[in-house]
């Protein structure tokens, strides 16, 4: 509470500050992977855009490695009006954007390229135009993200996941999804993940291709099942503080730097991703499409049900994203 207060000071205090031209044109951006992340690669140029199109007028630092907090931190830092912009994955959203459940509606889609697809369409900007009543802009979406469950078993089917513990996304989606599934969620801090996976303390945990490659967990586990029981998206967001302090033109340069960065990194994405698949495959890793993924989905479904009633106007957006479904590409 005490560090929220002194956010929320930081937030007065940046108001304020918006009055010297000088700090208006400064921003911060924050992440909370590595460098050679998606998020570091398309924050950075949409960085270098930005100050091209602005002719050296908006500077933009990327901070990466939870330089400027965690994701909930960066969001409330952003509601204050104390943090500018960030970058995060939509599970740390729902707490304040409870529209965004409909996210963690298991197998909502059906592979990464239709994903993002839907949400660079009217669809993608129903949700944004969402943000704003929270205090957020959204400038637009990196690549969504594929979750696949690794560790020491083969899955081919929900029986295979029967017991079998899993560190998974603290959303309630996630959790319920795997409870629904046999599994055990267990809570962990994903820095433990690995000395867990070593020990045989935990049997596995659920990641994309890219992450499981550089977080060395290629190291502690047999398998990769490409389950996808969830694919998430991500997005770049403002502080509308920070939004309402640009001029019209200073907006339509930001969104036009956020369109053309968002397509570089969503690309981007894809090569990391494919050589992800490459390294698991060189290394020994067994990669395991399951024979019988509809059995996954159908033991969700009670899931996606609760999700759907749980957030504002969901059967509402639910509804727009299956009829974007329909139209996109497989």
């Amino acid at each position: 509470m005490q560090a929220f207060k002194k956010m929320i000071g930081a937030g007065i205090l940046g108001a304020l500050m918006l009055a010297s031209p000088s700090y208006a044109l400064n921003m911060d951006v924050g992440h909370t992977l590595t460098t050679d992340s998606p998020f570091h690669v398309g924050t950075q140029k949409f960085a270098d855009i930005l100050k091209e199109k602005s002719k050296g007028k908006i500077n933009i630092t990327v901070f990466p490695h939870s330089q400027l907090g965690g994701e909930l931190t960066m969001i409330q830092g952003a509601v204050a009006g104390a943090t500018d912009l960030f970058v995060t994955g939509q599970p740390a959203l729902n707490n304040v954007v409870k529209e965004y459940l409909v996210f963690d509606v298991p197998f909502l889609f059906d592979n990464v390229q239709q994903a993002n697809e839907i949400l660079s369409g009217p669809v993608g900007d129903k949700f944004l135009d969402i943000l704003p009543k929270y205090g957020l802009v959204g400038l637009g979406w990196f690549s969504a993200i594929e979750r696949n469950v690794f560790g020491n078993r083969a899955v081919n089917s929900a029986a295979d996941l029967k017991g079998m513990k899993i560190r998974v996304i603290q959303s309630p989606g996630y959790v319920e999804s795997y409870k629904a599934l046999g599994a055990q969620p267990t809570p962990m801090a994903y820095s433990e993940l690995y000395l867990a996976l070593q020990q045989k303390v935990i049997d596995g945990g659920e990641t994309t291709p890219d992450q499981f490659v550089s977080d060395k967990f290629i190291e502690v586990s047999k398998y990769f099942n490409m389950t996808h029981v969830n694919i998430h998206p991500a997005l770049l967001i403002m502080s509308k503080t920070r939004w309402d302090s640009f001029s019209p033109d200073e907006q339509k340069m930001i969104r036009e730097a956020a369109d053309e960065a968002m397509a570089y990194a969503r690309d981007y994405y894809k090569k990391v991703y494919d050589d992800g698949m490459k390294t698991m495959a060189e290394r020994g890793v067994t990669v395991v499409y399951p024979s019988d993924l509809p059995s996954l989905a159908k033991a969700t479904e009670p899931v996606a049900k609760k999700l759907i009633g749980e957030a504002p106007d969901g059967q509402q957006l639910y509804d727009a994203l299956m009829a974007a479904k329909q139209k996109a590409g497989k």
